[in-house]
């Protein structure tokens, strides 16, 4: 069978399920079929995709389907897949990234192929979602014939993939949970500090934001360790010194977030070839005291 007919279901059609049944369906993918918790939810998806119909349940997803996206909360997955009466030859995929094709045990057992699709990306909504979604990496885990078939639907998308075996899939995770939703973090502590001269966090993020781009253009066109940039890479402790001063007198429980952040950069200062071994000890020195 050819993945290009393969009829698409889907299990949720919340930001992510919603995303690529839409994304999909444009790249010539029939998506026929969608259920969710809020059967509001696939109704409006469905209104937005011709030939798909919204079900009340997921087994009609299921029975309607060949190749079947759980893309639910990743809570839910095992649960779904535990509930569906699948069959042999069928195809279950889920989207989690956290979780690798062992929450799809059941599927496995009743004789479907059953695979990960998880798209690499920060989706706040499901248009912001379709916007992200090109250039994106995809995460697959699956053997064939399914694994060439998620990897010709990186490729419809527009991204490019990755292979992981089940045991990466959580420290895969954590790395991003890291690059992304500690950024945000990480944003929210600086708009703080912002706020202690008396800057609004409106303000102070729209102020952070130009910096943050050029962070990550830096990233993209001079790669690790040469785009570190700031007094660590130039090995200036005596700036790093006055930080903590400042640190412990406007918002002390900053200080610690600030000294192992800082403690971390130092290899990367390192790396770059910039500070002497003498002058990583000193700013290790004023960040450990």
């Amino acid at each position: 069978m050819e993945s290009s007919v393969l009829k698409l279901g889907f299990i949720g059609a919340g930001t992510i399920g919603s995303a690529l049944a839409l994304k999909l369906s444009r790249r010539g993918y029939p998506v026929v079929a969608a259920s969710s918790r809020r059967h509001t939810s696939a109704k409006r998806l469905a209104q937005a995709i011709s030939g798909c119909l919204p079900v009340t349940t997921n087994q009609e997803v299921a029975d309607t389907a060949e190749l079947v996206f759980i893309a639910t909360p990743d809570d839910v997955i095992a649960s779904v897949a535990t509930q569906v009466k699948w069959r042999e030859g069928q195809m279950v995929v889920h989207c989690s990234g956290a979780d690798s094709t062992g929450i799809l045990e059941p599927a496995r057992k009743a004789g479907a192929g059953v695979g990960v699709f998880h798209p690499l990306q920060t989706f706040a909504g499901a248009g912001q979602a379709m916007e992200n979604m090109p250039g994106s990496t995809f995460t697959l885990e699956a053997e064939a014939p399914l694994l060439g078939i998620l990897q010709e639907m990186a490729n419809a998308l527009g991204g490019r993939w990755i292979k992981l075996k089940p045991g990466d899939k959580a420290v895969y995770h954590a790395a991003a949970v890291m690059a992304c939703n500690y950024l945000v973090t990480l944003v929210k502590m600086a708009t703080d500090l912002w706020q202690t001269f008396g800057v609004p966090r409106k303000e102070a993020t729209e102020a952070l934001l130009p910096l943050i781009r050029g962070t990550v253009h830096n990233l993209e066109t001079i790669g690790l360790p040469q785009c570190l940039t700031g007094p660590i890479a130039r090995g200036d402790s005596g700036t790093i010194k006055k930080h903590l001063e400042a640190l412990e007198r406007v918002s002390p429980d900053t200080l610690s977030s600030y000294r192992e952040l800082g403690l971390k950069t130092i290899p990367i200062a390192l790396a770059k070839g910039r500070i002497s071994g003498r002058q990583a000890e000193e700013l290790r020195a004023a960040l450990e005291r």
